[in-house]
């Protein structure tokens, strides 16, 4: 073999060695990746329960005729703003034609034995006065005359009432829809010229308006089962308005429903809460609101990003990675406290200056090197 020959084997066996010495120390390299690190902290943790629902008045009612018939007047327009016993609508009665007839009937009844009790009284009361009489028999043809009277006055009563709806016609007449409390006009969901049913024993009646004292205003929503264990009574809440998001209104939760509805799978607990409004914001009766419960807070506790843990396939139980003198790290299983859903007290397992990888994200080296 020439001079030459061995010359660029020598050559060839050089680069050889070096580019499996240079292989052997990226793959030993790649072994300890340099992930970021990050350290516990101390912050305060307040956890917190969400209910979603909607703003409605406490006291809302509707008004509901006492008398069918068909809406003559409507005297008020929603939104006006009524006193109690203000005058809402007045209805017109349509008599039935058979019930007219028979009251027409029972008065000329009622006619012929008011004659006849009169007739019998004056005579009693000519004998009476001459001692003819006893004063027993005197005074039972009175009384079958002032009942007699009676009876004609009812019977005209009910004829007035069948066919105008009222006696008088005064405030208290059936045919006028009196506000029942002071507040807001909501809704009038009947027109004039409509036709309404009387409320009574077997039907509902026909709704006239709907008023609201909306100065009381009361959150209705729903919370999970998990949470409502940890509500009680009297405990102070916020609620936020669907249409007024930059504004907080205080609350006081006054109902946790003792029964739960199972609604998509989850059982969901009914609660309210009577809400504080300022006299200066405007809120309508319907309005979605979310209710923020504070569940339970510690402060200047010692807690990293819940983000950094990591979870045992087998047991479950958390765990986190902490980086030790020879740039590796080493597992530690971690007691956890109260979380957020972002921070995460930690009570065992990890010390206030530990540096805990991250362990989804390398350092921007790294990056850069896998990029390449």
């Amino acid at each position: 073999m020439n001079k030459t020959v061995k010359i660029i084997l020598i050559i060839v066996a050089i680069i050889l060695l070096v580019w499996v010495l240079k292989y052997f120390k990226d793959a030993n390299s790649k072994d300890v990746v340099d992930y970021k690190v990050e350290t516990p902290f101390y912050t305060s943790i307040n956890t917190k329960a969400v209910a979603t629902g909607k703003l409605n008045p406490e006291e809302e009612i509707e008004l509901k005729p006492q008398i069918s018939g068909i809406v003559d007047k409507i005297l008020v327009e929603e939104g006006d703003l009524v006193k109690k016993g203000d005058l809402i609508a007045k209805i017109r009665v349509v008599p039935n034609e058979q019930s007219l007839v028979s009251a027409k009937s029972r008065i000329a009844t009622a006619r012929l034995s008011f004659d006849n009790a009169k007739v019998l009284y004056d005579r009693n009361k000519t004998l009476f006065d001459k001692g003819v009489i006893s004063i027993q028999d005197f005074e039972n043809s009175e009384l079958s005359y002032n009942q007699a009277k009676e009876s004609l006055a009812q019977a005209q009563n009910d004829y007035q009432i069948i066919k105008k709806g009222s006696i008088s016609g005064g405030n208290s007449a059936n045919t006028n829809i009196i506000a029942q409390i002071a507040g807001t006009i909501l809704e009038i969901p009947v027109r004039e010229g409509d036709q309404v049913i009387q409320s009574n024993n077997f039907n509902d009646g026909t709704t006239i308006a709907t008023i609201a004292d909306m100065s009381l205003m009361i959150f209705e929503g729903k919370v999970d089962e998990a949470e409502v264990g940890k509500l009680e009574e009297g405990k102070e809440i916020k609620v936020i308005l669907g249409a007024i998001n930059d504004k907080e209104f205080p609350a006081r939760l006054t109902f946790v429903a003792p029964k739960g509805i199972e609604e998509n799978g989850a059982v969901q607990f009914t609660i309210k809460a009577n809400v504080t409004i300022d006299s200066t914001t405007n809120v309508r009766a319907g309005y979605s609101a979310n209710a923020e419960i504070d569940i339970e807070s510690k402060d200047s506790v010692l807690a990293i990003r819940e983000a950094l843990l990591q979870y045992n396939r087998i047991t479950e139980k958390p765990f986190v990675e902490i980086l030790n003198g020879d740039n590796k790290f080493k597992k530690e299983d971690v007691k956890l406290g109260l979380s957020d859903g972002i921070n995460v007290e930690i009570t065992e397992g990890v010390k206030e200056d530990d540096q805990i990888k991250v362990w989804n994200k390398a350092s921007k080296d790294n990056e850069d090197e896998d990029n390449d």
